[in-house]
């Protein structure tokens, strides 16, 4: 269905929240907000530890530094001071100590640990002393704890030349290759007793994700058999090293994919259970809910996939709770992200399902003790930035920290749940902001925020980032950020309506929103704006070509044309998946899913930012965007290139320059 529909829409609000007194938020408030990692529980359970992001404009960037906080007493306290980016933060079995993952640099050193290469360290909590635990000239990869072996195992890299052309490639090493020069994967382990270091594993094998069993027994690691950007999607495995006799088996082969309409994917979240019976891992394809397998290590091994309800969207963090059959998991469900459980699994059996944190809650990140009788998680409400809680077994909250008590001061936009008729009569869902004072007197501008992915949600949370919101809300503007089709917690169907329809019924869902806001007397139709980033950039693109409502746009990283997406994207699967196909097999549809083939229709002055090393969605596809609008078509266009980012933007700086381009940007044309 190609063709745009419009519904009449009913909405209904709930559970609104607001602060009609405090600060007048702008956007130098930003930049006060600090965040947290995901939180991790002390084995006993009577600590946690979690790193503290905040930003530094003399550095621009941000700097973060290692915190603790009792579980009982509930009092944070800072155990660094030095700012360096730090990762993986993981107890030691004696309940003080804690390793964790940094750079550190001493000005003219050249050698290992402070050569600005990622190491492991160790710092105690009754002694905050850093101590280097590996020493890699070329640094460490990933890291995991075994208190069974009172060893540490990490990973690291070498690159080598895999085929027939490698004299060539060695002779000119300095050049860059599209295949055969792959970063290789090693592990090793480190006894820290006796400081011996070891290789257990070099094979020539890239290696995404490790984990140790509980018992010390056996490391599962997920593997691609190289560095292509290809290769994670439908190539990659999951592989069990036995530790004690040096052997190894594969556990997945094809059988994941087995059946699945999609031909890409990839795994991730090694989890094993406490008895090592069990290894849990995902499956996640572009387009499609992911699901859990459970591969059974007894005498006759077996892999199966976990039956899921599918009003719920699997997201990440795998634990299997204690020494329990509980396996805990994030999933969202309408706008919200929640931590449940799986308990009864068996093969062809139907898991008992458990919701952990009710309530409306957005989980970031969770974690256990060692017996899992205490759980710790980093939330944010509807009203507030995220927080650490404790959570107990009834549900109820403990919350450890105020990372951000200014924001109890800010005057907060009202934020509740909209729904309305979308494409095909289907019920869509999104997030409405309006100022603190707004009366509903008169219509406002309106602004639609479209969120990336599409394998994600606008998510039911307090939110102020540099992608919209609450600084545009407390500046008068109305917000509407749709969980359109394509968006996950919202049902199975709902979700893979997407694939092939690409273009079409995404738009129809949220300009169908934008009409209801219209309806309901709160957007003025003379006053429209829209934008995103990624997907929300894409679609932004999308709507500029459908509706010539819109007065103002801004278009973050944004596809403009599929066939071009899938010859330079870092993940061609996902263009693949959703087109139904390579562009020579189904050429039509690549053609209706891009929005370049009718910018001719465009009215609306747009406002363009990428960054200049995106590999996601390549600066390619916004300089294309700017030369159609500003010099073909003589639309009013401006184009933001951000030097040395990514797909995300990294600096205080660029931050600061996309929060005042896209505020003065509104404010020209919607005012």
């Amino acid at each position: 269905m190609r063709n745009i529909i419009y519904y009449l829409i009913v909405v209904f609000i709930s559970s609104v929240y607001c602060n009609d007194n405090g600060k007048v938020v702008d956007i130098d408030d930003y930049f006060t907000q600090n965040y947290t990692s995901k939180p991790v529980l002390s084995p006993d359970g009577s600590y946690l530890t979690y790193t503290e992001y905040k930003w530094n404009e003399d550095k621009d960037g941000r700097e973060s530094d290692i915190w603790i906080v009792s579980t009982k007493l509930g009092k944070p306290i800072r155990l660094t001071f030095d700012g360096s980016y730090k990762s993986q933060l993981q107890w030691g079995d004696d309940n003080k100590t804690i390793y964790f993952k940094s750079t550190n640099k001493r000005s003219g050193e050249k050698t290992p640990p402070y050569n600005n290469k990622s190491q492991i360290w160790r710092i105690s909590i009754d002694n905050t002393q850093f101590i280097p635990v590996t020493k890699h000239t070329d640094g460490v990869g990933m890291f995991r704890l075994s208190f069974a072996n009172n060893s540490i195992y990490y990973t690291t890299k070498k690159k080598d030349v895999t085929e027939e052309w490698q004299g060539l490639k060695k002779e000119f090493s300095n050049l860059k290759y599209g295949h055969g020069v792959v970063s290789f994967s090693k592990i090793w382990s480190v006894n820290l007793s006796t400081w011996r270091e070891s290789c257990i594993l070099d094979n020539k094998k890239v290696i995404t994700d490790i984990s140790i069993s509980p018992k010390g027994n056996y490391c599962a690691i997920i593997t691609k058999p190289d560095g292509t950007l290809l290769s994670g999607e439908g190539w990659s495995n999951v592989e069990i090293l036995d530790l004690r006799s040096g052997t190894s088996k594969m556990v997945t082969e094809s059988g994941w994919r087995k059946d699945h309409p999609a031909p890409y994917g990839w795994l991730e979240n090694l989890a094993w259970s406490v008895d090592e019976k069990s290894i849990a891992f995902t499956v996640a394809f572009d387009g499609y809910p992911a699901e859990i397998y459970i591969y059974n290590n007894e005498k006759d091994p077996y892999l199966y996939k976990v039956n899921r309800p599918d009003n719920i969207h699997i997201s990440t963090n795998l634990y299997w709770r204690g020494n329990t059959n509980e396996l805990c998991f994030l999933a969202e469900e309408k706008a919200r992200r929640r931590v449940y459980s799986f308990r009864n699994l068996k093969q062809e059996s139907k898991p008992i399902i458990k919701t952990i944190t009710p309530g409306d809650v957005v989980v970031n990140s969770f974690s256990f003790n060692k017996n899992g009788n205490t759980m710790a998680a980093s939330i944010t409400k509807p009203d507030r930035q995220a927080d650490i809680y404790t959570v107990s077994s009834s549900g109820g909250y403990k919350r450890l920290t105020n990372i951000n008590p200014q924001i109890d001061n800010w005057k907060k936009s009202n934020i509740s749940l909209v729904s309305w008729t979308g494409a095909n009569g289907d019920l869509v869902e999104g997030i409405l902001e309006l100022p603190p004072d707004y009366n509903n007197d008169n219509p406002l501008p309106l602004v639609v925020i479209i969120h990336g992915g599409p394998t994600s949600a606008a998510l039911y949370q307090f939110r102020y980032w540099i992608y919209g919101r609450t600084l545009l809300s407390s500046k008068g503007y109305a917000t509407l950020s749709p969980n359109y089709r394509g968006s996950t917690g919202y049902g199975d169907k709902f979700m893979v309506d997407l694939i092939g329809n690409e273009n079409d019924i995404d738009v129809e869902d949220i300009l169908a929103g934008v009409d209801a806001m219209i309806e309901k007397g709160i957007a003025d139709p003379k006053r429209l704006g829209v934008m995103g980033w990624s997907n929300g950039g894409f679609l932004t693109n999308c709507i500029i070509t459908a509706d010539n409502r819109f007065k103002a746009a801004s278009s973050g990283a944004g596809v403009i044309d599929q066939v071009m997406q899938w010859g330079v994207e870092d993940t061609p699967g996902h263009v693949i998946n959703y087109m139904t196909g390579l562009p020579w097999d189904v050429p039509k549809e690549y053609s209706l899913g891009s929005p370049l083939y009718n910018l001719n229709k465009v009215t609306t002055p747009t406002l363009i930012h990428v960054g200049e090393y995106d590999e996601r969605v390549p600066v390619q596809h916004s300089i294309v965007l700017h030369r159609a609008l500003n010099v073909y078509l003589g639309i009013d266009t401006e184009l933001v290139i951000y030097p040395g980012e990514g797909h995300g933007l990294s600096k205080h700086s660029h931050r600061m320059a996309k929060l005042k381009w896209d505020i003065e940007w509104f404010e020209k044309y919607l005012r």
